[in-house]
């Protein structure tokens, strides 16, 4: 398997800790959406958001996916990727786009506890636990369908990798 493989989820999923762990047991590169940008545009998600709103971030967010997809490479996306039916179209058709799917509390604990990790702004101004319920409700049916695997994003990242290894050698035994 050469073909790009793609890291789907909501924040807080572990699509960068999970894909990072990933392209080191198959020896490919990982380039994560977000830190893509950061160095590119040298802009956080934030600032860009804030310049150029939402609408202007997600086109920029496209490109990047785009420009980044390449054989052996793991892509961490944004976790919004998906709102956009060209990306989940693009992802589908040219790799493998694994979900990891984490219900909601799992999310919101995960960015409590390392709240600048992820520095994205607010989507709904809401406390995060609720706006981690709010977002998963809408994206849910849009993760599903971008999705080839959908994984148990609570487990520890490296049963996670392992699942996933599995699920990849599945595919290529077909």
């Amino acid at each position: 398997m050469t073909q790009p493989i793609f890291m789907i989820g909501a924040r807080g999923a572990g699509k960068t800790t999970v894909g990072r762990a990933l392209a080191q047991v198959l020896q490919y590169d990982f380039v994560d959406t977000d830190i893509y940008l950061l160095h590119t545009s040298q802009l956080s998600v934030a600032d860009i958001v804030a310049r150029e709103g939402w609408s202007g971030f997600r086109r920029r967010e496209t490109q990047a996916l785009q420009n980044i997809s390449a054989p052996n490479t793991v892509v961490a996306t944004g976790g919004g990727a998906i709102l956009s039916a060209e990306n989940r179209q693009f992802m589908r058709e040219k790799g493998t786009v694994i979900y990891l799917r984490s219900p909601a509390s799992t999310l919101a604990l995960r960015l409590e506890d390392a709240p600048l990790q992820d520095q994205r702004p607010t989507l709904t101004g809401k406390p995060i636990n609720e706006e981690i319920s709010q977002v998963l409700n809408e994206r849910e049916a849009l993760y599903q369908e971008a999705a080839h695997f959908i994984m148990d994003g609570t487990q520890n990242p490296s049963v996670v990798v392992s699942d996933i290894l599995d699920v990849l050698a599945l595919q290529i035994a077909r």
